[in-house]
């Protein structure tokens, strides 16, 4: 009779890693406050779980048009499904939390 080994599957947390694009207009009052507030919002509620894209549309016109950008700034969550996107300095932490998909 042979022996049969038991095997131990331990599978790793799942971690979500959202996906975003921060599209701004060089140093303006607005992209700056928007810059800072959604660094604080990844910081405080995403850890290490987020990668984000900040595209000047002064210097990527093109990227900004292909993206279908009309308003500076705007925020777009491309993952995880659904996308969403907010626009302003996004100092409404609930609304952008929300359109993130995360419980404040």
């Amino acid at each position: 009779m042979a022996a049969k080994k038991a095997s131990r599957t331990t599978a790793a947390a799942t971690t979500t890693v959202v996906v975003m694009v921060l599209y701004v207009t060089e140093s303006g009052p607005n992209s700056v406050r928007a810059i800072a507030n959604i660094e604080a919002i990844c910081q405080q509620h995403l850890k290490d779980n987020f990668r984000l894209e900040i595209v000047d549309v002064l210097e990527y016109p093109r990227r900004a048009l292909a993206d279908g950008v009309i308003v500076t700034p705007s925020l777009a969550k491309l993952s995880p499904l659904p996308a969403a996107t907010v626009v302003g300095n996004l100092s409404d932490t609930g609304e952008v939390l929300r359109a993130l998909g995360i419980r404040g």
